[in-house]
């Protein structure tokens, strides 16, 4: 059977006898492309627990600090499908290199930033080059090792992201710390310099060069339609949050499918001596198909999850940054663990593995709300223990099984492609998450601000007549000022800031301003904090939903063919 016939059919090719000895430096050549696969998730968490410094230190507007975090995602998922083609064409290897020098370029220019729009500039460049780099590493894989080695590389892959993923808070934490008016937040960046260039060394001496057959130059025509179909479904979901979705945000996204359909049109139009974009073939393989949209469903709740709860924990709980990464470190740690053990567990279970991981990831989130709901505002770090351990397990246990199920029955040629479209759609799954997700989180933070306020405002008001000594008829007004207040502050796209008018009243006596300072600053939280646990117990029932609908659909997944003996992927 052919590898043309294997993609349209779905059928898993008759294993080859080998033709190329195993490269006995594979495993030292996957290191070298894990270390720089790191930094490409690092830098999309870390950038968050800097946001605060960042503005302070460069005077930044609202647009430019939305735009460090959602300029090097947009441009990350725009070029991800044409990265990983250019691979093909032109080298794996190289591309790896290109895009890892070009990262660590960008990463020294945000670094050294002098103003926000030098840092959104080179946030978007560190995005292109990340784009470049990461589809090789899943190539890297595919061409390196046989098919009985490639659960462990995926399992240790796996356990890379989600180390960096969950790690980039605390890590952030521990380089800004207190300096929030200072240049630490520079180092966040600038930390990617030593680990890249040693990567990029190692690189260049262990790594073996590999393209697809038959590949010969670019689909540009196919660049340009996937480029603006991704753009107008992309930009407006990371924009669209902070500018109150405007009118502009809906026609893009309605004009998104068109375009695709367009771009799926032209790459079927092709004959079959060109070298499209995307390998339309691929999603004729079950294995590939399903796994596609697994992704993306999986995705969709885990970006959102780690945004709501960064939230909760810095806003809603007043942690610090350190203190909020410390809490999320039994995250990673589930998630390593089970990655690893995923290698072993894999065999076992089959297509099992990722129905049994994403319902032990919504059982670990049924646990979060149980946590809430038991503790409510005096939550702790050590309660969240348990419940984020069985959350990183679930991820950890998903993640890397997943890619090796994708990928398994993928012909060697369009290794690049089906790299990048993976990695697209992953990143398509985030980014609506986060846009659908964090709409309803900030929706039901509003609606509930009365709720989580009204058991304060009694308080508040004995406060006031207790310690600031004011007349009952004044303190009552104070206090129902108060709650107004609380509740405009709720729904405001930053709840942190005081609406204007909202000030600490002045009193003739400034021992009792200072009293109502102190008051309203207590009160405010603690409201703050009633309103955010009950708002995140809420939404994170759609996080649990969405992974057990990821448990049901991957039920369909098709049983793993037994190879008849262990063969390299494909031709280096």
């Amino acid at each position: 059977m052919s590898e043309a016939t294997a993609a349209r059919t779905g059928a898993a090719m008759p294993a080859k006898p080998e033709q190329t000895e195993l490269d006995p430096r594979r495993w030292t050549a996957l290191l070298s492309v894990l270390t720089a696969l790191f930094m490409v998730p690092l830098d999309i968490s870390i950038v968050n627990v800097a946001i605060p410094a960042i503005r302070s230190n460069l005077s930044a507007t609202n647009a430019d600090i939305q735009f460090v975090v959602a300029g090097y995602g947009l441009a990350y998922a725009l070029v991800l499908i044409t990265g990983g083609r250019l691979g093909d064409i032109y080298g794996r290897k190289r591309l790896f290199m290109l895009g890892m020098a070009g990262f660590l370029v960008a990463s020294a220019s945000c670094g050294l930033a002098q103003s926000a729009v030098m840092l959104d500039i080179s946030r978007v460049v560190q995005g292109v080059m990340a784009a470049l780099m990461y589809p090789q590493t899943l190539s890297v894989i595919q061409v390196l090792f046989p098919p009985h080695e490639r659960a462990k590389a995926f399992g240790i892959l796996g356990a890379v992201i989600g180390i960096a993923t969950i790690t980039g808070p605390l890590v952030g934490g521990l380089i800004i710390r207190d300096d929030i008016t200072g240049g630490a937040w520079r180092w966040i960046f600038l930390v990617n310099i030593p680990i890249g260039l040693a990567s990029l060394v190692a690189a260049w001496r262990v790594l073996r060069e590999s393209k697809a057959p038959q590949a010969s130059r670019l689909d540009v025509v196919g660049v340009l339609i996937a480029s603006v179909g991704l753009f107008l479904l992309v930009y407006p979901l990371v924009e669209g949050q902070d500018a109150n979705w405007p009118l502009w945000t809906f026609v893009c996204v309605g004009l998104s499918p068109v375009v695709l359909a367009l771009f799926v049109l032209y790459e079927r139009s092709l004959p079959s001596s060109r070298f499209p974009l995307v390998q339309l073939s691929l999603f004729s393989i079950r294995s590939f198909r399903l796994g596609v949209v697994i992704s993306a469903l999986f995705l969709a709740g885990i970006p959102a999850m780690f945004l709501t709860t960064s939230l909760l924990l810095q806003v809603g709980l007043g942690f610090s940054a350190l203190h909020a990464g410390l809490t999320t470190i039994p995250w990673s740690i589930g998630a390593a663990f089970m990655s690893v053990m995923s290698a072993r567990l894999a065999p076992r279970l089959g297509k099992w593995t990722i129905t049994v991981g994403a319902s032990v990831l919504a059982l670990g989130v049924l646990g979060i709300i149980l946590t809430l709901d038991l503790r409510g505002s005096a939550v702790s770090s050590v309660d969240f223990i348990p419940s984020f351990v069985v959350s990183g397990m679930g991820i950890g246990m998903v993640v890397a099984p997943l890619l090796n199920i994708i990928l398994s029955g993928v012909p060697g040629r369009d290794a690049g492609s089906a790299s990048g479209v993976l990695t697209t759609f992953q990143q398509l799954g985030g980014a609506v998450g986060v846009a659908v997700i964090g709409v309803i989180f900030f929706s039901v933070l509003s609606g509930r601000a009365a709720d989580a306020v009204s058991p304060i405002v009694p308080q508040v008001q004995a406060q006031l007549v207790q310690k600031a000594g004011l007349p009952a008829a004044q303190a009552s007004a104070i206090a129902s000022r108060f709650a107004t207040c609380f509740e405009e502050r709720a729904r405001s796209s930053d709840p942190t800031a005081q609406p204007p008018g909202c000030g600490v009243p002045d009193t003739a006596n400034p021992q009792a301003t200072r009293f109502l300072a102190q008051i309203f600053g207590s009160a405010g939280q603690q409201a703050l904090a009633n309103d955010f646990v009950s708002t995140m117990q809420r939404v994170l029932f759609i996080n649990a939903g969405i992974w057990l609908l990821t448990a049901l659909v991957a039920a369909f997944l098709p049983r793993p063919q037994r190879q008849m003996q262990p063969a390299l992927a494909a031709a280096h």
